[in-house]
């Protein structure tokens, strides 16, 4: 079994994933949000590669159980019912929806990566499970760093010091700082995305 990392998604194309097995880290905050969802109930989450696509795919094809969720340069998107918080993926609100989320990197990376034969997310949140399910997979393994704006991030990259990096200090200014804790979280789930059918569900 063997590891590579690919630090930004610029690195490869999107034909380069094909048959692969693929774990897309997108610590701050994309990969978190998504596992998030998916912990407290809803019903799937389908990443989308703009904006424009993500408001197009939720015109009603899921039967009004749709809701928009995602962000463009940390903030909710004008007509968005959610931004890009774990905090705002509560049981209440998500649970048995479909979300169409869209994010600066972490979506983008796993739509690039759609082709992959195997597609996980991976955070902090559900670290452990992922890496249990990897082995018990035993085959060669890409870890995708959604990283920002096509920069190294160093929390996508070694899932840590997200405190001290310029996207957390972003996020504070900004006014997220509570993200910032529920994004470091370790292993506070067993909940792994998995992507099938261009939409992420909890693996079974």
């Amino acid at each position: 079994m063997k590891l590579d990392v690919l630090f930004t998604p610029v690195q490869a194309d999107e034909l380069f994933f094909t048959g692969k097995t693929t774990v897309v880290i997108d610590v701050l905050r994309a990969s978190s949000t998504i596992i998030t969802a998916l912990s407290n109930g809803a019903r799937e989450v389908v990443p989308v590669g703009t904006i424009e696509f993500a408001v197009k795919v939720s015109g009603g094809i899921f039967g009004g159980q749709t809701l928009l969720g995602g962000e463009r340069n940390t903030k909710k998107i004008e007509g968005f019912a959610l931004g890009n918080s774990p905090s705002e993926y509560s049981k209440d609100i998500v649970a048995g929806k479909t979300i169409v989320f869209y994010s600066t990197n972490g979506s983008r990376a796993v739509v690039k990566a759609k082709y992959s034969e195997n597609l996980f997310v991976c955070s902090f949140n559900n670290l452990n499970a992922v890496a249990k399910h990897l082995k018990k997979l035993n085959e060669d393994v890409m870890i995708l760093c959604s990283g920002n704006n096509n920069f190294l991030s160093l929390e996508d990259a070694v899932c840590a010091g997200m405190l001290d990096t310029d996207h957390g200090e972003l996020l504070i200014n900004n006014g997220f700082e509570p993200d910032l804790k529920a994004c470091a979280e370790l292993n506070n789930t067993d909940v792994i995305p998995y992507y099938s059918g261009n939409v992420l569900k909890v693996l079974k």
